[in-house]
């Protein structure tokens, strides 16, 4: 059917191009002679009509030529209209050729009248498309047009603009658009006034009565967007922003892809950025393994490791859903990866001891953990059993079968810890410290704050308390957290792997703390609804073991730089490793046995844990 169709509409516009010779021919005629009130000499008009035929051959070979007849005229630009103005000075050049060796009567005017006239035709026949479709688009829209405002003057601006205008599927009308560039302003682009910097947006959302914004600056910083993003945020507007611009560019993304305003475009930092080609050649040709493969942080790794044609990659994890999720992804992204995925727990010593020896892991991610704060509280024993010896398990396996490389993903909950998951992810800090005093093996960890989108993480929660109509939770109005991306995330822990010595906590400087309840609050009002009237937000009460701000590295540890400026090492803490030892021996008989203190014989291993029991 396409077919047809698009040979319907080349048969269309060589009929009217046809027809459009004919009219500029005796035009030219008739502006030349009807203009001083006389008839046209006879002489002239049997000289047109003799080469007529010819005219209109040579002229729609020409066109053909300069491909006028395969054109997308919906997306005409300037290239379209210099062609159009090229084919139809050709098509006069050859009527001055053949009336010149043909000695046929012709005035030389004829040839002005003839090139100008040709030229409207062929411009009206295509441009006229645009203008009749634009009309049709506003007469079948109506009022239902969106009203829209862009801000961005840029080349990403223009772009939406083309596209908005050209689109079958985007019923928008483009009213003002906003730049703070002062040399922009008081122009236009596409027929549309820039009409100021962001002081301007909420006057002209008023004016204009706008209802949607699109932020078109994929260049800009994230400061700059969050805050156009706040001042938007006030105006009763669907909010949208466009891709990188480079995605449009290479077809990644159409103009269609336009994404709502995330919550990472409000986080007011830059992402931390990573050369992974180049520190990741320690991958290459060598055997990977990563425990808690299928989660989201594992499976991240597993993505990004798999680009780096590793000799083998082993995902490990107790959940066989997310390790089949992953395993069906890896295989379909990268068909010649050698990909083993194994179903066991980081608690059981014989399966990993029998994975270390057949396999032998030259490099090893161990991201299989409890992490959930609140389940942890009530299932203490659990967190031990799975965080504390499962590290010890997995580490002790990596010492024995002569690993390379041992990197730990920690949390910043392991920092002065008020809750079992972080004073357990801190003994398992202190696991990799001891081994790495003494294994030929690197040890090393990574510790970071909360990851936006993992499973379990306030986003998804918020996401899914918005779409039920509310109300949406937060436990304490003061409450803080450091965020950020899973990709970042991930970055950290390979480049850690790179740089590490042995030893090492690494701790990414992730920037200003956000409060949860204004993450809430944007999550509402970037969902199109408006807090307190459309979508409630609820105070329910810090919960158990949760405190109301993270820290990222002890006070005692200190920081040291490392190349990347966002990366810091904190020191290794002393402690006596024949004392820990033992009380890891001791703990490891109390939680097999499921004993109720154990919250109190974890706080004799880590004095910074602090048990509150008005919280149980």
């Amino acid at each position: 059917m396409k077919n047809k169709a698009s040979l319907f509409y080349k048969i269309l516009l060589i009929i009217l191009d046809a027809l459009s010779v004919v009219a500029a021919s005796y035009a030219a005629l008739a502006i030349r002679f009807r203009v001083d009130g006389r008839w046209i000499p006879v002489e002239y008009l049997e000289s047109v009509k003799s080469f007529m035929l010819a005219n209109i051959v040579v002229s729609i070979l020409i066109f053909a030529f300069l491909r006028l007849y395969n054109s997308l005229w919906r997306y005409a630009s300037l290239t379209e209209l210099v062609n159009i103005l090229v084919g139809s000075a050709a098509s006069v050049l050859f009527n001055v050729i053949v009336y010149y060796f043909s000695l046929k009567p012709m005035f030389r005017s004829y040839y002005i009248f003839y090139g100008i006239v040709l030229a409207t035709c062929l411009f009206v026949s295509r441009f006229g498309y645009r203008f009749f479709r634009n009309l049709y688009r506003a007469r079948m829209h109506g009022a239902h047009m969106r009203r829209t405002m862009i801000i961005g003057a840029g080349e990403a601006g223009n772009m939406v603009m083309r596209e908005l205008a050209s689109s079958d599927k985007l019923d928008a009308k483009v009213y003002c658009i906003i730049d703070d560039d002062e040399r922009k302003q008081d122009t236009y682009i596409r027929g549309v006034k820039v009409v100021g910097g962001r002081e301007r947006i909420l006057d002209c959302v008023r004016k204009y009565q706008i209802n949607e914004i699109i932020i078109a600056m994929p260049n800009a910083s994230k400061k700059n967007v969050r805050e156009i993003v706040k001042i938007c945020q006030q105006a009763d507007a669907d909010l949208k922003i466009l891709p990188g611009i480079y995605q449009l560019v290479t077809g990644e993304v159409a103009i269609e892809s336009l994404r709502k305003v995330q919550i990472e475009d409000l986080l007011g930092r830059e992402p931390v950025r990573t050369d992974l080609h180049e520190i990741m050649t320690y991958v290459c040709n060598r055997v990977v393994l990563v425990t808690g493969g299928g989660g989201s942080i594992g499976s991240e790794l597993c993505r990004q490791i798999a680009g780096y044609h590793p000799k083998q990659l082993i995902i490990l994890d107790i959940y066989e859903n997310n390790a089949y999720d992953i395993q069906q992804e890896l295989k379909k992204s990268f068909p010649e990866l050698n990909l083993v995925v194994l179903i066991g727990s980081v608690r059981n010593t014989h399966r990993m001891e029998s994975i270390f020896e057949k396999y032998h892991p030259e490099i090893v991610y161990h991201a299989a953990a409890h992490k959930h704060v609140p389940l942890m509280e009530d299932s203490p024993n659990e967190a031990i059993k799975n965080n504390v010896f499962g590290t010890y398990k997995t580490a002790a396996a990596a010492d024995k079968y002569g690993v390379q490389r041992f990197v730990l993903i920690s949390t910043d909950k392991a920092v002065n810890p008020t809750n079992i998951m972080g004073a357990s992810k801190r003994m398992c800090e202190m696991i990799i410290q001891m081994y790495a005093r003494h294994s030929k093996t690197i040890f090393t960890a990574v510790r970071f704050g909360n990851v936006l989108g993992s499973n379990g993480s306030v986003i998804p929660l918020f996401k899914k308390q918005i779409e039920e109509g509310g109300p949406v939770t937060v436990t304490h109005p003061d409450i803080i957290r450091y965020f950020m991306t899973i990709p970042e995330a991930v970055s950290l822990v390979l480049q850690a792997g790179a740089m590490a010595k042995g030893g090492e906590i690494f701790v990414l400087d992730m920037g200003e703390p956000v409060k949860i309840v204004d993450l809430a609050r944007n999550l509402i009002q970037l969902s199109g609804l408006k807090v307190g009237e459309d979508i409630q937000i609820e105070f329910t009460g810090l919960r158990p073991g949760e405190k109301l701000y993270e820290e990222l590295l002890m006070a005692e540890e200190g920081l040291q730089k490392t190349a990347n400026q966002r990366i810091f090492i904190g020191k290794p803490i002393e402690f006596d490793e024949e004392k820990f030892q033992t009380m890891l021996d001791n703990l490891k008989k109390l939680c097999n046995n499921d004993v109720e203190e154990i919250k109190e014989e974890v706080c004799k291993i880590v004095p910074t844990y602090q048990v509150d029991h008005n919280k149980e």
